[in-house]
């Protein structure tokens, strides 16, 4: 990558025990190319696992109690994965992701899911979170498949297949995927237009005749479904609390 261009960020959704680093480590030593500098941006709430050690470059970015994230990219890095707060709702996380990239001179490579297809066939009142974090992924990677019904991890991704999701599927197998250069390709294949240069406008008033033909039709850009929120703050679209499904890591 050019001294010039901006870093790519991808951002990595996902559960507490999810494998996530472990993933990002074989994403980084198998798809990268050379001259590549990757590095890590881990939570400060996310305990240290074997994984972490072989990750390269890995700085530590926290919350802040007005929503935002407090993170320094890493000076050199043309590659930064940023591991999201596993415990946290991650529409926050995402919502504040987007003027951070902004802040920092960076650009979003992918948003990656990493399914725990174990947790996520155990706690079928989980579905609604995964949904979020599906419709604001490029990729969504299945892990921890051992054990999982087949006609369970079918009916998964049939589930978005059905909604026409652009998203990928990929299986996960000793951490490692298929084909990291298609993972890693900055393409977007996301749903969700929020990090979009250029969002879908709508017309407000189209309904009304008179106002059109006046001139007064105004347009506004459409909102994304899970970042709307109601005259009191709150959210249109909640999701579970994915702390109440997990232990401590």
């Amino acid at each position: 990558m050019p001294e010039t261009e901006k870093p790519l960020v991808y951002l990595v959704l996902g559960t507490t025990g999810s494998g996530r680093r472990a993933i990002v480590h074989e994403l980084i030593a198998t798809g990268l190319a050379e001259g590549d500098r990757a590095a890590v941006l881990l939570s400060g709430t996310e305990s240290s696992d074997t994984a972490e050690v072989k990750l390269p470059n890995v700085a530590r970015w926290s919350w802040t109690e007005d929503n935002t994230i407090q993170a320094t990219l890493p000076e050199g890095a043309t590659h930064v994965f940023f591991i999201s707060e596993a415990r946290r709702n991650p529409v926050d996380q995402i919502e504040a992701m987007k003027p951070w990239l902004a802040a920092n001179g960076a650009e979003l490579g992918r948003v990656f899911c990493v399914v725990d297809c174990k947790l996520a066939e155990a706690n079928p009142a989980l579905l609604p979170w995964f949904d979020a974090c599906v419709h604001f992924s490029d990729v969504v990677l299945l892990n921890r498949r051992e054990d999982v019904a087949n006609k369970w991890l079918s009916d998964f991704q049939k589930r978005y297949a059905d909604q026409f999701f652009p998203c990928l599927f990929e299986m996960v197998k000793k951490d490692r995927v298929k084909n990291p250069l298609v993972v890693l390709d900055p393409t977007a294949r996301r749903i969700s237009q929020y990090f979009d240069e250029e969002q879908e406008w709508i017309v407000e008033g189209e309904d009304d005749e008179d106002e059109a033909e006046e001139g007064e039709v105004e347009m506004t850009r459409a909102e994304d479904p899970y970042m709307e929120r109601r005259a009191g703050g709150r959210r249109v679209k909640e999701i579970p609390d994915i702390a109440k499904f997990q232990s401590v890591e």
